[in-house]
């Protein structure tokens, strides 16, 4: 017996099932499931460009005949979509097992979204596990499904189950053979002409899958007492076992297809039937579709935001004991960038010149927080770009301000190129930042295309990012050091006065890859408390309340100089500075 997590757990599920190929672009809560399946013995995992590359690979080498695991976080599914929706027409050769992690109450995401919708609109079986260990049976046996069905399967997991570690018993791998691969145009050639019959063809699993569903050993009933029956699914099932531990439960491992009649069976063994979810109603309208009768809770449940058993518990009406409040005057600790972040100083500069900023997804997107507040606009991957075009042509000839996109490295090859290709393509102008810190920073410090590390640190090539710009046409493209505050000011004022489009590429490592330490710098009696080292919102940056002046706390300055270049007293020295020169500000 072993603690796992049910990242780890997916992992070895794949890997006992005799999974040969990992695919997966990073994205949390899913991102440790391809990094531990990577471990493994007898596996090829890789880092892919973005999830709909991940998907494509897979289903080449499921074509092939291998079985493939492929994970990704819910809004990666938005980006799998397209391959994922025909390769259930196609089907598999090797099994295709497709992790969805769900981000109930964004702890790490833009958006919450319930994969389930996902796998009804694409009629691809979903498993729901409720912990680790059938997270790693759920995982295991997916495998055969897939290849009995014909179909690739997604296993869904939440933000508790993939982190929460719970007891699993880990098996031996079973060895399976590639599957024989043989031409069958028919089967993997989705033009109309071989496209309509395989929609037929998956009109048939449909209907198999559904029979199937209804003794479906993932699916779990728990009998108590029948005055209350309550319908859920995957990790909201252990809240619902803590809040309601007299209510009889309908555990569903398996949430699409649902079985109609057993949950009609269920719904007519007890009095009143409920159905519990988080931050959805997949399950409700699916039962209720069935023409059950799903009762109204007494109080109400959240719709948004992750559940806990005391959040069940007051909507079926009980009272919650009393909980000691919260000591009053706790100093509040707001996200921030690291000490020493080379992002900082763009955002600085970004704000101190009133420009647009057109943000994307990254640790980057802390920069739109005070006092830094240096972004107007974070939509998906890649949208920064694609974004400061649209501003562009929408305030033409009225716009007094610089629009500006800042888009990190990983995010840059995951979908920002094809964002500046349409917006070269189309003579479009402003600024691109590219803020490359060498590695996919905030899943964990991935490796990506524009470093060149791979997953299992293979062999590799570090691509040129600004050769691929000037490629795609870009003449003005520099390369900046995001230390130099100076060097930051002066490009990025260049660069907003041009009529051209420019690139510009702050390349400097992410502080938890390089953990070079400099001694710490701090500030002498030359402080005149203007309050401006502050405004860079350096964690290791306070107000000496005593003084009013600045503060740098030794334990978390790294000694960037960062600050320093911004005081215009020459008051934030390091102590075996021979003297201090005035900055920027």
């Amino acid at each position: 017996m072993e603690l796992m997590s049910g990242n780890e757990a997916i992992a070895q599920g794949a890997w006992e099932a005799g999974a040969h190929i990992g695919v997966a672009y990073p994205g949390t809560p899913s991102t440790e499931t391809l990094e531990e399946f990577a471990k493994k013995e007898g596996v090829y995992a890789e880092w892919s460009v973005n999830e709909k590359v991940a998907v494509e690979v897979g289903m080449g080498a499921s074509a092939a005949g291998a079985r493939v695991l492929v994970t990704m976080k819910h809004v990666g599914v938005n980006v799998a979509a397209d391959p994922l929706f025909t390769a259930a027409y196609t089907g598999v050769g090797g099994g295709v097992v497709v992790l969805a992690a769900d981000d109930p109450g964004m702890y790490s995401s833009q958006d919450e979204q319930d994969s389930h919708y996902y796998a009804q609109a694409m009629h691809i079986p979903m498993l729901d596990p409720a912990d680790s260990a059938e997270a790693l049976r759920f995982t295991r046996e997916a495998y055969d499904l897939s290849e009995r069905f014909d179909v690739p399967v997604f296993v869904r997991s939440s933000v508790r189950l993939s982190h929460t570690k719970t007891p699993v018993e880990p098996g031996q791998r079973v060895e399976v053979a590639l599957r024989p691969y043989e031409t069958n145009t028919a089967k993997w050639v989705m033009m109309p002409a071989f496209a309509k019959p395989r929609r037929r063809v998956q009109l048939e699993r449909i209907d198999a899958l559904t029979a199937w569903a209804e003794d479906c050993p993932y699916n779990e009933v728990l009998r108590r007492k029948s005055a209350v029956g309550v319908v859920c699914s995957g990790a909201t099932y252990q809240h619902v076992a803590d809040a309601l531990p007299e209510a009889s439960v309908f555990k569903l491992g398996c949430t699409y297809p649902l079985p109609a009649q057993a949950l009609r069976n269920f719904a007519d063994s007890v009095e009143a039937l409920y159905v519990v979810e988080e931050a959805s109603e997949y399950l409700t309208h699916g039962v209720a579709a069935l023409g059950i009768e799903v009762s109204g809770f007494p109080g109400s449940l959240p719709r948004d935001g992750e559940l806990s058993p005391g959040l069940i518990r007051a909507a079926f009406g009980f009272q919650e004991p009393a909980h000691e409040a919260t000591p009053a005057g706790l100093p509040g600790r707001p996200p921030a960038l690291c000490p020493g972040c080379p992002h900082r100083l763009v955002f600085k500069e970004l704000t101190r010149m009133k420009a647009i900023v057109t943000g994307d997804i990254g640790c980057y997107t802390l920069g739109a927080l005070p006092p830094l507040s240096g972004m107007d606009t974070c939509l998906d991957m890649g949208a920064s770009v694609s974004m400061a075009h649209g501003f562009e042509l929408a305030l033409s000839g009225t716009l007094h301000r610089p629009v500006v996109a800042v888009i990190g490295d990983s995010t840059f090859a995951h979908s920002g190129l094809s964002s500046l290709i349409s917006t070269v393509y189309n003579r479009g102008a402003g600024t691109v930042c590219v803020l490359d810190n060498r590695t996919t920073a905030m899943t964990g410090r991935q490796g990506n295309p524009f470093n060149g590390e791979t997953l299992q640190k293979r062999p590799s090539r570090e691509l040129d990012m600004e050769g691929i710009v000037r490629a795609l046409g870009v003449e003005d493209v520099r390369t900046v050091d995001p230390n130099d505050a100076l060097a930051v000011r002066r490009a990025l004022k260049e660069a907003s006065a041009s009529e051209e489009l420019s690139v510009l590429v702050f390349r400097s490592p992410c502080v938890l890859i390089d953990r070079l330490r400099k001694p710490a710098y701090a500030v002498t009696d030359a402080c005149t408390a203007c309050g401006v080292c502050p405004t860079l919102g350096c964690p290791a940056i306070a107000k000496d309340t005593r003084t009013g002046r600045s503060a740098i706390d030794p334990t978390l300055c790294i000694g960037c100089g960062q600050c320093a270049q911004y005081c215009a007293f020459g008051a934030i020295v390091q102590p075996d500075a021979a003297s201090a020169k005035g900055g920027v500000a």
